[in-house]
C-alpha cells in the first residue's frame, strides 16, 4: 500500500509539474515581448549599449556625428518599446525621414544590426527574443537603406 501511495504522489507531482510548465509556456506566449525582455529598464540598457557601440565604431559613428544623442536615445527607446508591444507610442519621424540622404548601404545596415545584437546581448536579452526583435526591425529595412 505504501509503494502504491508513493507512486501516486510521484505521478501527481509529475502532473503538477507538467501543468506548471505548460501554464508558463502558455503564459509566456501571451505576454508582450516588452515584458518578456524586462520592460523599460531593458530597453534603456539596449539603447545605452547601442549608443556606446556606435561611439567606438568608425563606420557607424560617421552617420551619428551630428546627431542629438539624447533625442536619438529617447526616440530609439520609444521605437523599441512599440516594436516589442510595450505601453508606448513612437513620436519620432518616420524611418524614411530619418534616413533620407544618408545613403546607407547594405553593409552599413548589417553593421548596425551587428552592433544592436551586441547591445541586446549585453542587456541580457535572450537570443530567441533578440531574433523576435530583429525580425520586427528587419521589416523596416526598405525604409532605411539607399534613400
Amino acid at each position: 500500500m505504501i509503494h502504491y501511495q508513493s507512486r501516486l504522489v510521484a505521478a501527481l507531482h509529475t502532473l503538477c509539474l507538467a501543468t506548471a510548465l505548460y501554464g508558463c509556456s502558455s503564459l509566456q506566449s501571451n505576454t508582450a515581448l516588452y515584458d518578456q525582455i524586462g520592460g523599460q529598464a531593458t530597453l534603456n540598457a539596449i539603447a545605452d549599449n547601442f549608443i556606446n557601440e556606435i561611439a567606438y565604431d568608425k563606420q557607424m559613428m560617421a552617420f551619428f556625428a551630428e546627431t542629438n544623442v539624447e533625442r536619438f536615445r529617447d526616440k530609439f527607446v520609444e521605437h523599441l518599446c512599440t516594436v516589442t508591444d510595450g505601453p508606448c507610442t513612437y513620436s519620432g519621424d518616420s524611418m524614411q525621414q530619418i534616413h533620407k540622404g544618408m545613403n546607407i548601404t547594405e553593409r552599413d545596415f548589417n553593421r548596425a544590426v551587428e552592433l544592436l545584437i551586441i547591445a541586446m546581448t549585453n542587456a541580457n536579452v535572450s537570443v530567441a527574443n533578440q531574433n523576435r526583435i530583429l525580425k520586427k526591425l528587419a521589416e523596416l529595412r526598405k525604409e532605411i537603406i539607399y534613400l
